[in-house]
C-alpha cells in the first residue's frame, strides 16, 4: 500500500471517527426529535409500504378514510415489530433499516407477484425463496419511476434517523429483554391464538372471511390492505395447519377400505399398453367465454382427440398457480383437500418411500419415468419425486445448461418447445421394452405471455402458443398411432393461465370469487391408438385425484381394496375440492386416508414391499 493511499485511508477514518462523534452528540442533543422520529416510523414504514400497493398516494388515502381502523391496525402491529426491533438492536438506525427492509422487500414483492399472476402474497409463499432463480423467469418485475421515488423516500428516512442517531440506553439491558419478550409473545398470539387475534381483528373490522378460493382471497386483500391481509392470512393458514385426525387408526382405516374385490383377469388378457399422462402447462380453453370469441382453430389439435377418444371436465385443485397442487393429485390419487389445501402439498410429504402411482405400475410390471423440462431443483422436485417410484426422471435446466432429455431440445418463447416433451415421450415408449408410465408435466404455455407482436396482449400471445401445443399434440398422437404397442393417453391442463393483476382478462369479465367456478374446470381426453374401453370414463365432472382410478380402469389393472374404495368414492363424492366448492362438508375417510398414506404410517393397501418402505420409514 502506497504512502499515498495510507494518507487517503487514514483522512477517510478521521472523517468517519468525528462524523460519529457528531451522531453520538445528536443522540442527546436531538433527544425530543429523536423521539419524535422513533413514533412516528412505524407509521411511517406502514404507510410507504401500503402505498406502494396503491401506486398512487391519493388511492391510499382513499382507503385510509373508508377504512381508518385498517390503518391503525397497521400503525400498532408495526410499533410492536419496531420495539422488537429497537430492544433487540439498541440503536435506532439498525431497527428503522431492519424493518424498513422486511416491509419495502414484503411489499414489491407482492407488487410484482399480483401484477405477475393476479394472486396476492401469503407468507407461505416465501418458502419458494430459495428458488427464486427458478422465479425470475416467471415474473414480470418492471422497475417504475414511483417505485424508485418511494424507495428513496424510506432510503432518506433511515439517513436521518442515521444522523441523528437515536438509541437506547446501554444500562437498561433487563428492561430492553422485557420489552422484546413481550412483543415477541404478543406477535406469537396474534398468529397462533384465535381467542387473542379474534377479538383484536374484530375490533379492527378486518376481513376474516374465509377465503376457499383465489378471488375470494383476492377480495380479502382488497378490504384489509397488504399489512392486515399478511398477517391475518398467515393466523388463518396457522389454524388450518395440518394435524393428525382424531380417528386415525389401524382399526378405522381397515374399516374405510372394507370392500370386496373384483377377482376378473386383469390387464384385458394380459395386455398392458403404455400410459402416458400429460399435464400441459397453463392449457385451458377460454372458448367457455363466449364473450371473448375465440377461434376453433387455435384448439383444432385438442378437439380432433377429443373426437377420436373420450373427453369432459375435470375439476382442478388450483387457479393461475401452484401447478403441484395438480401434480400431487394426479401422480397420488389423493385430493390436496384432504391435507388442507397447502400451495404445496410436496412440503407436506413424510420423508419416506411414497405410494404414488407410480409404484403401482412398478408393481404390476411397467418402467416408470417422469419428464419436466425445467429445472428439478424448483419445488425440489429432483428429492422429492424421487421417492415417488420413478425408474426414470428428466429434468432440463436452462440456467445451469444442464439437461436429462435424449432428444434435441428447442425453445418456443420462454421455455423448452412441447414438441420437445412430446419427441421425449415416444423416445422413452420406443427405446423400452417393457410397457411405460410416463407423467410429464410441460412448460412451453407458462407465463410470461408479454412476448409477441404485442406485449400487452397477453391472451393474443398465449393463444399462439396454445395454438402450437395443439399442432405438436396432433403430431405427436399422429406417431403413436404407427406404433404397434398400445398407448394410453390422458391430457389435461394443470390450470387457467396466470394474467397480470390489474389489466387481466379475467377483470375484464367481471370474474369474483362467487363466479368463478369455471376456472377450476379444466377440458380433458382419453385417447388410444387401440381399442381401448371408455365406458367407465364418468360422464359427469370429477376432481383431479380420481384420474389414476380411472385409468386403473381402463388398462383392467389389478384393484387392491384402496383402489376399489377410491372407485366407490368416485361415484358417491366425485368432487371433492375446497377451492371449487367449499360448500361441500370435509370427507372424514377420504381426509383419513390421504393422510395415512402420505404423511401417516400407510395403514392402506400399498403397492411398496413391506421391507423398502419400512427401511425408508427408519431413515427418516
Amino acid at each position: 500500500m502506497t504512502d499515498k493511499i495510507k494518507t487517503k485511508l487514514n483522512s477517510f477514518l478521521d472523517h468517519v471517527k468525528k462524523y460519529n462523534k457528531k451522531r453520538d452528540e445528536n443522540s442527546e442533543r436531538f433527544k425530543v426529535l429523536n423521539i419524535i422520529l422513533m413514533i412516528i416510523f412505524p407509521m411511517f414504514i406502514s404507510c410507504m409500504a401500503e402505498i406502494n400497493q396503491f401506486k398512487h398516494v391519493s388511492a391510499f388515502m382513499s382507503f385510509a378514510v373508508e377504512r381508518p381502523s385498517i390503518l391503525v391496525f397497521n400503525f400498532i402491529a408495526a410499533g410492536i415489530v419496531f420495539i422488537l426491533l429497537l430492544a433487540a438492536f439498541r440503536k435506532g438506525w439498525l431497527a428503522v433499516l431492519a424493518q424498513s427492509l422486511i416491509y419495502m422487500a414484503l411489499s414489491i414483492t407482492e407488487l410484482f407477484k399480483y401484477g405477475t399472476n393476479g394472486n396476492h402474497l401469503i407468507l407461505s409463499d416465501m418458502k419458494l425463496f430459495k428458488s427464486i432463480k427458478s422465479l425470475k423467469s416467471f415474473a414480470y418485475i418492471k422497475i417504475t419511476p414511483r417505485l424508485i421515488i418511494y424507495c428513496l423516500i424510506v432510503l432518506a428516512f433511515i439517513v436521518v434517523v442515521f444522523h441523528f442517531n437515536p438509541k437506547l440506553p446501554r444500562h437498561k439491558p433487563f428492561k430492553r429483554a422485557i420489552a422484546a419478550a413481550a412483543c415477541a409473545c404478543i406477535s406469537m398470539c396474534m398468529i397462533v391464538f384465535p381467542g387473542f387475534y379474534t377479538p383484536i381483528y374484530n375490533f379492527f373490522k378486518l376481513d376474516t372471511t374465509a377465503a376457499s378460493n383465489a378471488f375470494l382471497l383476492n377480495e380479502k386483500f382488497d378490504n384489509n390492505s397488504f399489512l392486515a391481509f399478511i398477517v391475518e392470512t398467515a393466523s388463518e393458514s396457522f389454524e388450518n395447519r395440518l394435524v393428525e385426525p382424531e380417528n386415525y387408526n389401524e382399526e378405522y382405516v381397515s374399516q374405510i377400505i372394507d370392500t370386496d374385490i373384483d377377482e376378473t383377469e386383469d390387464f384385458n388378457g394380459g395386455v398392458k399398453p403404455n400410459v402416458i399422462v400429460v399435464m400441459s402447462e397453463s392449457f385451458a380453453d377460454f372458448r367457455v367465454f363466449d364473450e371473448l370469441g375465440i377461434d376453433d382453430s387455435y384448439y383444432e389439435g385438442f378437439d380432433k382427440a377429443c373426437a377420436e377418444g373420450k373427453s369432459g371436465i375435470a375439476v382442478t385443485p388450483t387457479y393461475a398457480s401452484y401447478t403441484v397442487r395438480s401434480e400431487f393429485e394426479l401422480l397420488f390419487g389423493l385430493p390436496v383437500r384432504g391435507l388442507n389445501t397447502p400451495n404445496m402439498p410436496q412440503r407436506e410429504l413424510a420423508d419416506r418411500e411414497q405410494p404414488a402411482f407410480a409404484q403401482y405400475y412398478k408393481s404390476w410390471g411397467y418402467k416408470t419415468a417422469y419428464v419436466h423440462p425445467f429445472q428439478g431443483s424448483f419445488y425440489s422436485r429432483t428429492r422429492i419425486y424421487g421417492d415417488f417410484g420413478f425408474d426414470t426422471m428428466i429434468f432440463h435446466d436452462d440456467i445451469e445448461g444442464v439437461t436429462d432429455f435424449t432428444v434435441p431440445v428447442e425453445h418456443f418463447g420462454t421455455y423448452v418447445d412441447d414438441n420437445t416433451v412430446f419427441n421425449q415421450l415416444l423416445d422413452l415408449v420406443k427405446t423400452t421394452d417393457d410397457p411405460m408410465y410416463i407423467h410429464t408435466t410441460t412448460m412451453q404455455n407458462h407465463q410470461p405471455y408479454n412476448l409477441g407482436e404485442d406485449p400487452d396482449d397477453e391472451i393474443g400471445n398465449y393463444l399462439t402458443w396454445v395454438k402450437h401445443t395443439n399442432e405438436g399434440l396432433e403430431a405427436f398422437l399422429g406417431e403413436l398411432k404407427k406404433l404397434d404397442e398400445p398407448t394410453l393417453v390422458f391430457f389435461v391442463g394443470d390450470h387457467f393461465p396466470s394474467l397480470r393483476g390489474e389489466t387481466s382478462v379475467y377483470n375484464q369479465l367481471n370474474i369474483t370469487g362467487e363466479n368463478c367456478s369455471t376456472l377450476y374446470e379444466q377440458k380433458y381426453f382419453f385417447w388410444s391408438n387401440y381399442d381401448a374401453d371408455f365406458s367407465d370414463v364418468p360422464e359427469d365432472k370429477f376432481s383431479f385425484f380420481y384420474v389414476p382410478y380411472i385409468i386403473a380402469d381402463i388398462i383392467d389393472a389389478p384393484h387392491d381394496s384402496f383402489i376399489e374404495s377410491m372407485d366407490e368414492y368416485m361415484k358417491e363424492l366425485p368432487i371433492y375440492s375446497t377451492d371449487y366448492n367449499d360448500g361441500t362438508p370435509d370427507n372424514e375417510m377420504l381426509d383419513v386416508l390421504t393422510y395415512d398414506r402420505v404423511i401417516g404410517d400407510v395403514m392402506s393397501p400399498c403397492p411398496i414391499p413391506d421391507e423398502i418402505l419400512e427401511a425408508s420409514k427408519g431413515e427418516d
